[in-house]
């Protein structure tokens, strides 16, 4: 979600004048907190899961399903139900970028013990739940990534035209500003990354081409000023808006660590494992009625705020800009941070300089003073009169301007000024699934890798270059059963930064690649003989060697068991799931297209089935319910 500032928000030129001003204050405030908490120790282990969820109406009479443009409401009726008035709630509800979306989180974090896997579905239910009641009879919440029919005419109830000109916040051809959630940082957000860039933002996602799709396939566009016709590729879906990819749905956690080093390492370690994680929840093949090419999102949502210029993306000669930049803003992540991690930095990393030589006389260390000063090439996009004078020793919104528009696989935040929480590490990367169930899984399933990895001391490093490879693979259709990932083969001979033994002990030579090699989704999860003893074994292992009550183990079994058949195929991801049910449908004419009424079957089973009306044991297998 973000930086949620009040205020009048500023436009692009506005903004672009206390640029300066932001990120030099936004540096103070980082060293402010740095400085208070840096050697803070013994943490709690807290953690939380982030869903989001769209809100659809079903058109029974029309078989038309919409999404309603009513979130701004439905936030304001859970939160006075919940949280404002009843302490220790059990939900919390936030806005995200779209009027059709919610994001749900628990009430509380979880803490360190293994009994709270138990709470993780029952309290999901209970968001569901809770954003269902107050909706009426037609009206739904989903978990879906994304929603198939996005930026077709009348995808929204009620519905709203686009607005194709300048006096738009996108300009879009098929996304109406509308959908654009009410506060005014999204639209702001959206208006300064298309000026900022000078253009609308482009997003090509290949077409699937099946037996009567056309070929080329190519669109025409008559409400365009030329711009999209230049922009749209031959064989691709064009989108043209920042809604196509901040209006997808994910699933993210959140770690709190005992200190900044384990924070540090524990984002590193995690890292390798976001492209299969991503892969593993592969849950978007859909976009602006089509089938297509890919089954994440992630190349989607990059696109669509990518407020880079063509001089920073290499395309004209470097004059107005500083700098050149090589990923989007929305992107995987470009250094590690932890001393293990350092001979792995193999990929070009653009960093203001200036504040690097600031951050490095302040006593910050070079991997963490580059990566703060790498985040720092970005410039603030939303900026809110009357937020600009800030006290820096108390607050942070100039650091978090530019720290939570930097949206990377993985985040590194440090504490909120003058609060308990502690160093945290977001993890970014996966789709948000049909089911509480399998949201659960997945859930669980990180959660026991990052307990692993500290118990364990375990080292996944491999060279940064090699997780950006594996990001591509992971969004290929169908990456879970074809794709070949690199992957570390001995975790266990690692370098620990907490541990002053082992660092030198078990430094590793990378050249020759000896430390790494592809390997399959299946192998990774489940281990291959001779090749990798795989990811499930190990949290096994680790859970022989802790107390587990029985009740909490089936828990864990239970969610273990989707993730290993998802792993191996026996079990298809929410993607490969969505496609067999179009291919299969009687009115789908093998054109790659996704009509309504088609959209309306698919939602309608997908609402029944997140419900428990409906089995589906291709997708789900046949889990042990434990709160029906």
């Amino acid at each position: 979600m973000g930086l949620l500032s009040q205020g009048s928000p500023l436009n692009w030129e506005e903004c672009k004048k206390h640029a300066d001003h932001v990120k030099k204050h936004g540096i103070i405030q980082f060293l402010n907190i740095y400085n208070k908490v840096k050697d803070r120790q013994k943490d709690v282990l807290k953690w939380g899961d982030e869903v989001e969820y769209m809100l659809i109406e079903m058109d029974e009479n029309n078989e038309k399903v919409c999404l309603l443009l009513i979130a701004g409401d439905v936030l304001d009726t859970l939160q006075e139900k919940g949280e404002k008035t009843k302490p220790n709630h059990p939900t919390h509800w936030s806005p995200e970028y779209a009027s059709y979306m919610l994001e749900g989180t628990p009430g509380q974090p979880y803490g360190g013990t293994m009994l709270e896997f138990n709470m993780v579905e029952d309290n999901m239910g209970k968001r569901r739940r809770e954003a269902s009641s107050v909706l009426n009879a037609n009206q739904t919440v989903c978990t879906i990534t994304s929603f198939p029919r996005l930026g077709c005419p009348g995808f929204t109830r009620p519905d709203h035209q686009p607005t194709p000109v300048e006096t738009g916040v996108s300009k879009s051809l098929f996304f109406p500003d509308e959908a654009i959630c009410r506060h005014p940082r999204f639209g702001t957000l959206t208006r300064n990354i298309r000026h900022r860039r000078d253009e609308k933002v482009v997003i090509n996602v290949p077409i699937f081409k099946d037996k009567n799709t056309p070929s080329p396939f190519v669109e025409t566009y008559p409400e365009d000023d030329g711009e999209s016709a230049s922009a749209a590729l031959p064989d691709h879906i064009y989108m043209d808006a920042m809604g196509f990819g901040m209006g997808n749905c994910c699933l993210q956690m959140t770690f709190q660590a005992c200190s900044i080093d384990e924070a540090r390492y524990l984002y590193d370690q995690l890292a390798p494992f976001c492209p299969i994680l991503m892969a593993l929840s592969a849950a978007s093949p859909f976009y602006r009625g089509y089938v297509s090419d890919i089954d994440c999102r992630w190349g989607v949502i990059s696109a669509s705020v990518d407020d880079r210029t063509q001089e920073e993306r290499g395309l004209k000669p470097l004059k107005d800009n500083k700098y050149r930049i090589f990923k989007s803003r929305y992107d995987s992540i470009d250094s590690y941070l932890s001393s293990c991690g350092e001979k792995y930095n193999d990929i070009h990393l653009t960093i203001d300089e200036e504040i690097n030589r600031q951050l490095l006389a302040a006593g910050i260390d070079k991997l963490l003073a580059q990566h703060i000063a790498h985040l720092f090439i970005r410039d603030p996009l939303s900026l809110f009169e009357g937020k600009i004078n800030l006290d820096d020793e108390n607050e942070s919104d100039h650091f978090e301007n530019i720290q939570s528009t930097n949206w990377q696989t993985l985040r590194f935040k440090p504490p909120p000024p003058n609060s308990d929480i502690g160093w945290r590490v977001e993890f970014r990367p996966m789709e948000v699934q049909l089911t509480d169930f399998e949201n659960a899984a997945y859930v669980v399933f990180v959660v026991l890798l990052t307990r692993v990895i500290l118990y364990y001391k375990l080292d996944f490093l491999i060279p940064l270059s090699k997780v950006d490879e594996n990001m591509k693979v992971a969004q290929k259709r169908n990456a879970v059963q074809e794709g070949m990932f690199y992957f570390r083969k001995d975790i266990f001979k690692g370098c620990y930064p907490l541990d002053d033994t082992s660092s030198t002990q078990n430094g590793l030579e990378i050249d020759g690649c000896e430390e790494y090699t592809l390997m399959s989704i299946d192998t990774i999860i489940n281990g291959k003989e001779g090749v990798f003893q795989g990811l499930i074994p190990v949290v096994n292992s680790y859970l022989e060697n802790t107390e587990v009550d029985v009740d909490t183990k089936s828990t864990i079994l239970n969610y273990q068991k989707l993730i290993k058949k998802r792993a191996s195929g026996e079990l298809m991801t929410m993607a490969k799931w969505m496609r067999e049910f179009v291919a299969e449908h009687p009115q789908y004419e093998q054109d790659s297209v996704i009509t309504d009424k088609i959209n309306y079957d698919l939602l309608r089973k997908c609402d029944r089935i997140a419900k428990g009306e409906e089995r589906c044991p291709e997708l789900v297998g046949d889990p042990v319910n434990r709160f029906t």
